[in-house]
């Protein structure tokens, strides 16, 4: 199988990379940071090939190179993991416009993007599977972080649409919910029994796209937890500060 990752060095994205690794499939790993990309192919052992490619994926205009260099190199591509983001102060982007819209651009219009780059290009080639990883913040906006909440929400509404574009074309879209994540992006906050590992999430992943899954919540109990969250009337919701 050939594998393109954007986002590679996520810790979630290097999990998953890792589980493909030991059966062989090749790989073309796009990552800001060349030392973390490099060490990562070392750990990838069981690959069967893996390619590079620096890139700061804030940066849309370098999307169409970077999907160019990577359909060349890997000729086919059978699976396209979107990873990468950041975790916004959500206090400084409330009182910052330049901050709140750095937000929106990484976490939103970045994969948005991307998805839009790639998609005639998986219509072209007639099969595939594209998984992106968005968030349960998305399923509603919430006071703590309702600028990456508003970010997620709409790459999930993208995918949505996306999905019945590709359906006939033999393109399965997937979109990935995690909760809270122990992971270096949540370094800062403090843990508890809600966060889960790196692994277990990619074991989700993996399993999401070997069953061509719609919209998976990982770990699963979340889809109930955001159930509840969105059965919430407004008169109640708006008055949670969490």
């Amino acid at each position: 199988m050939n594998i393109l990752i954007f986002g590679a060095t996520s810790a979630i994205a290097e999990a998953v990379a890792a589980r493909y690794a030991v059966a062989g499939n090749r790989f073309f790993l796009i990552a800001r940071n060349s030392e973390k990309l490099a060490a990562l192919c070392e750990r990838l052992s069981g690959a069967g090939a893996v390619e590079t490619a620096r890139a700061d994926l804030a940066r849309l205009e370098d999307h169409p190179g970077l999907i160019e260099a990577a359909f060349n190199w890997l000729q086919t591509v059978d699976l396209v993991l979107i990873a990468h983001g950041t975790l916004p102060d959500q206090a400084r982007c409330e009182q910052d416009v330049e901050a709140a819209l750095e937000a929106l651009n990484v976490n939103g219009l970045s994969p948005i993007s991307l998805l839009t780059e790639l998609a005639p290009r998986m219509r072209e080639q007639a099969h595939g599977t594209v998984a992106v990883i968005t968030s349960v913040a998305g399923d509603r906006g919430r006071p703590s972080n309702y600028v990456y909440g508003t970010a997620k929400a709409m790459v999930s509404a993208f995918l949505q649409g996306l999905r019945g574009k590709l359906h006939g074309a033999g393109v399965h879209v997937i979109d990935i919910r995690p909760g809270l994540v122990d992971s270096p992006m949540t370094a800062h906050l403090p843990k508890g029994p809600l966060f889960a590992t790196p692994d277990r999430v990619a074991s989700g992943i993996v399993n999401a796209v070997a069953r061509k899954r719609h919209t998976v919540y990982v770990p699963g109990w979340w889809r109930i937890i955001m159930e509840i969250v969105q059965w919430l009337p407004d008169s109640i919701f708006k008055r949670l500060n969490f």
